[in-house]
């Protein structure tokens, strides 16, 4: 199970760490073809992926640091510092969209031409380039994860975006559908990320990261005969993929250190299909009062 956990850990690193140097390197890319094309629209877009490439690279530190051990000072380990990257970067991505938004706005009434056959040619790199970044981390399941996902869609959507203006002004002189159609790719990444965010904040405060499951879990541990109520439960995430739970149960009468096994047993099996990384249980006898009310 160790080995499987730390091959999981092992690939997840990988992935990010395969979109950081993508990313990177691409983004040096476009700082060149930017100033050899003379177009303003890659050139923001190059100081775009230069901000998020710092938060990728970031969040890779972040992610790597996290599979650390636990520790008695951190008795659930690290896990909960890819929250804090997920935050950090979606933050960075709102800002460079916003920064995005005030460059494309005021080209609408002062558009410039660029060189659409080199626009051309980059376009058709970074939708390689990035699409590739985006399958690789397509897989990941944690938070960080897909906030680094949108990431990297922005920059599909963006290159589309530049491939089909480009395709355009080798026909046809309309610069202004440079700054329309990156306001139009910029404010629907931004509704996502939103929405990623607002995810992130949730667990951060350690709500249920699942109201369905925890509906559930309560439902298969009160429907135990030997079960007759639950309190103190507590069903949260320490990264949006690891859930933990702790649970008051209240014992419907006195039971033998035998009984008592075979409850356990019992209970792990009903907790085994909801995939929980730690859980605490405690019983409650009868005459019984708790300790924490």
């Amino acid at each position: 199970m160790h080995n499987h956990n730390h091959s999981h850990q092992h690939e997840k690193n990988d992935r990010i760490g395969w979109a950081f140097f993508l990313n990177v390197t691409f983004t040096i890319i476009e700082f060149i073809g930017g100033w050899l094309t003379n177009s303003t629209a890659i050139m923001a877009d190059a100081v775009h992926d230069l901000g998020d490439s710092l938060s990728i690279g970031f969040a890779w530190l972040l992610s790597r640091f996290s599979d650390k051990e636990a520790s008695d000072k951190f008795s659930y380990g690290y896990r909960r510092l890819t929250l804090f990257g997920a935050l950090v970067n979606g933050i960075v991505l709102v800002i460079g969209s916003i920064w995005v938004l005030f460059e494309a706005i005021p080209r609408l009434s002062s558009p410039e031409m660029p060189v659409a056959e080199g626009m051309l040619g980059l376009a058709l790199l970074g939708v390689a380039v990035n699409g590739y970044a985006v399958f690789k981390l397509k897989a990941g399941k944690t938070l960080n994860e897909k906030v680094l996902t949108w990431h990297l869609l922005e920059d599909v959507l963006g290159w589309v975006t530049v491939l089909i203006v480009s395709v355009v002004l080798l026909f046809v002189e309309l610069p202004i559908l440079d700054p329309l159609l990156s306001i139009g790719f910029t404010l629907f990444i931004l509704f996502n990320v939103f929405r990623n965010l607002k995810s992130t904040l949730v667990l951060f405060l350690q709500a249920a990261p699942d109201e369905e499951t925890q509906e559930n879990i309560k439902r298969s541990l009160t429907e135990l005969p030997e079960i007759s109520g639950i309190h103190h439960m507590h069903f949260w995430s320490l990264d949006g993929e690891s859930h933990v739970l702790t649970a008051h149960l209240e014992l419907t009468h006195n039971l033998e250190v035998d009984d008592i096994i075979k409850l356990k047993q019992r209970i792990a099996k009903e907790l085994s299909t909801h995939q929980l990384s730690h859980t605490t249980i405690e019983f409650e006898f009868p005459q019984e009062s708790c300790r924490d009310e």
